[in-house]
């Protein structure tokens, strides 16, 4: 897929764990693991949404499109 999903590098830089994370977003640790690992779907707007809140980003640093080679 040509969509990364770098949620792991701003966890990373705010230096918090998943689990915290998670906890504030209010999703489970799995749900999370799937969109680290980018083997998700898809992601409402609102799971975004609260991330970016919580990470204090914004959407352009947690998803990056990269052409396939």
């Amino acid at each position: 897929m040509s969509i990364i999903v770098n949620v792991d590098v701003m966890l990373a830089k705010r230096k918090m764990t998943s689990g915290e994370l998670a906890e504030k977003v209010g999703i489970t640790a799995a749900n999370l693991s799937i969109l680290k690992t980018g083997k998700a779907r898809a992601i409402r707007f609102s799971t975004l949404d609260a991330i970016c809140k919580a990470l204090d980003c914004q959407p352009g640093d947690i998803l990056e499109y990269r052409e396939e080679e």
